[in-house]
């Protein structure tokens, strides 16, 4: 076969091929064998047979399902196989002078169109429900007590508070009747940077602390500050005084020292709502219950609660423990890894009518910040925190100690000699569970930068930056060198270009041993030093460069973050405990 009987075999149009299959009800592409072709060029139809030079050149361009011209006199016909009859003359030919196109073609170009309106119609009305979910959402402007945004690739804090509000639907009967809502639950959730774990740090409500001075946004756009208060409940930094979240943020600070990127905010209702959403939460209680306080009733052993019943479960105080608020959030821990199972279960995940009332029952039960304020945002904050195994959301509350200054135990205060080592294993990113270690090899090599040889430590030459602490910190630092370590040859040279989260030593490989050093003197850890380059110092000599970063506690103030978590009494997110 020459060129032109290759073009048309090739160019066989598949829409034309494409039959049913009455065993599938499915259109199926057939290609059926080429017709005999002739070894010859056919003419272009309505072209004498003999035409010159370029009717070749028109011939190739003409349609493919032209009528077969009859051959000149010159050129003998195709040959006929045996056992095959002869074609009609064209002339006798009825019904192939204007091909039509098949009708499974137009079948093919019908759905294809309506599949591509489909598609349009099904992102439009996406698009028009992710805006009407958009609309649910409440949101409040904490300025700088929050972030602006929300990153992936880093660890983040979200203060998790649930109002004792009893204005609005839903909220209405629960006694304290218009209360403007205090912090009455109050979880701090750290997610790890690599998402291998969480930590759930409760508050309790009656923890006596300072809150600090507030800034609050106005309904007509202006800035209130609500002054502090010293030696209060903690629950008092919500609603006070017209106190925001953005305060309970502040006051969270203050008392652990973690910053808080975003606050979540649900009262009665949402509990309510989110249980019914995804068809009830499993609950355990070791000893029936029949609270005539919360109205909750329960037999021993294990329930599902949801709507009223889920709030009762949340709420009671009175058939647990010493009856007080520390049991109860103990409660409320189990509660909420039970409600993480069920939300992240197969049965709500593969249920679309189940993850739709849950999009609709969130996004109408929570107020939140506006660095998270879109629904695009919070379903990335979901997906980040999905990706946490529940074996490894550990639960735990901030250790305390009855108010010494109480006859009546009513309140509670921060236990000084265990608190503290929990507040740093956050802020360090540290596990409060068993997780297997990733990059240990990477972990190694950090280490390993603290091994070797020491300078003296008139032998260090240092040039040190503020980048984070606060006002003073360098100078301070250049005193407490020079005066108390012995390290004449150090200079504070003011500001560094971008602040820092965390205290760095930046040297050339040359002076590793005067950077281990100055890290024993500093207290700090082999993360903290950057192997790099050196500066050269006001008298042209290279020089270490020390940048005290936001974690600056002050001249001498070991800056050693911690690699284990304490032990503390905790649960986790995948385990069923019966409350007591």
């Amino acid at each position: 076969m020459d060129a032109q009987g290759r073009g048309r075999a090739d160019n066989i149009d598949p829409a034309d091929q494409w039959v049913l299959n009455p065993n599938t009800g499915e259109y199926e592409l057939r290609l059926t064998p080429s017709a005999p072709q002739s070894g010859v060029p056919r003419p272009r139809r309505g072209s004498p047979a003999n035409a010159g030079p370029g009717a070749g050149t028109r011939a190739r361009r003409a349609p493919e399902r032209e009528s077969p011209a009859t051959p000149g006199p010159d050129v003998p016909g195709p040959r006929r196989r045996r056992g095959v009859p002869a074609e009609p003359p064209p002339g006798r030919r009825k019904g192939r002078t204007k091909p039509k196109k098949s009708k499974a073609k137009k079948i093919l170009l019908w759905t294809g169109g309506s599949m591509a309106f489909v598609l349009v119609a099904v992102s439009a009305a996406g698009y028009l429900y992710l805006k009407h979910l958009e609309g649910n959402v409440s949101t409040t402007d904490v300025g700088s007590a929050g972030k602006k945004g929300f990153s992936k690739d880093e660890a983040f804090n979200i203060l998790i508070i649930g109002t004792d509000k009893r204005t609005g639907k839903g909220n209405e009967g629960y006694g304290d009747k218009g209360s403007v809502g205090h912090a009455d639950t109050n979880i701090l959730l750290h997610v790890s940077k690599d998402r291998t774990n969480a930590t759930a740090l409760s508050i309790p409500r009656d923890l006596i602390v300072d809150v600090p001075d507030c800034p609050t946004k106005q309904p007509d756009g202006s800035e209130k500050v609500v002054p502090g208060t010293q030696n209060v409940r903690f629950n008092t930094s919500l609603g006070q005084d017209g106190r925001d979240p953005g305060c309970t943020m502040r006051t969270v600070k203050a008392v652990t020292g973690i910053s808080v990127d975003h606050f979540m905010m649900a009262d009665f209702n949402a509990v309510k709502t989110l249980t019914s959403a995804v068809g009830g939460v499993d609950v355990c209680v070791a000893h029936a219950v029949n609270d005539k306080e919360s109205h909750l009733k329960l037999p021993a052993g294990k329930s599902k609660v949801e709507g009223e019943q889920a709030l009762a479960f949340v709420r009671t105080r009175h058939s647990f423990g010493n009856q007080g608020d520390l049991d109860r959030i103990k409660v409320q821990q189990q509660f909420l890894g039970s409600l993480m199972r069920k939300m992240s279960s197969s049965d709500t995940l593969t249920n679309p009518a189940k993850l739709i009332s849950l999009a609709e029952a969130a996004t109408k039960a929570l107020t939140v910040d506006t660095g998270i304020g879109n629904v695009s945002t919070l379903k990335d904050v979901a997906l980040e925190l999905k990706k946490v195994p529940t074996k490894n959301i550990a639960f735990t509350t901030v250790p305390v100690l009855d108010n010494p200054t109480e006859k009546v135990k009513a309140t509670v205060v921060v236990n000084q000699s265990q608190a503290p080592a929990v507040f740093d294993a956050i802020k360090s990113d540290v596990s409060f569970t068993a997780v297997k270690q990733k990059e240990k090899k990477e972990k190694a090599e950090v280490a390993a930068r603290l091994k070797g040889a020491r300078s003296a430590a008139a032998d260090i030459r240092v040039d040190i930056y503020n980048g984070g602490a606060p006002g003073g910190s360098a100078q301070e630092t250049l005193n407490w060198l020079q005066n108390t370590e012995g390290v004449p040859k150090s200079s504070q040279l003011g500001n560094a270009a971008a602040p820092l989260s965390k205290t760095t030593v930046e040297y050339s490989p040359d002076q590793a041993d005067q950077a281990r050093k100055l890290a024993d003197l500093m207290g700090l850890s082999a993360s903290a030093l950057k192997p790099g380059k050196s500066e050269k110092n006001s008298q042209g000599l290279p020089a270490i460069v020390l940048t005290l970063g936001k974690d600056f506690k002050g001249a001498g103030a070991s800056l050693t973050t911690p690699t284990k978590a304490p032990e503390v009494d905790k649960s986790t997110a995948d385990k069923t405990v019966c409350a007591s």
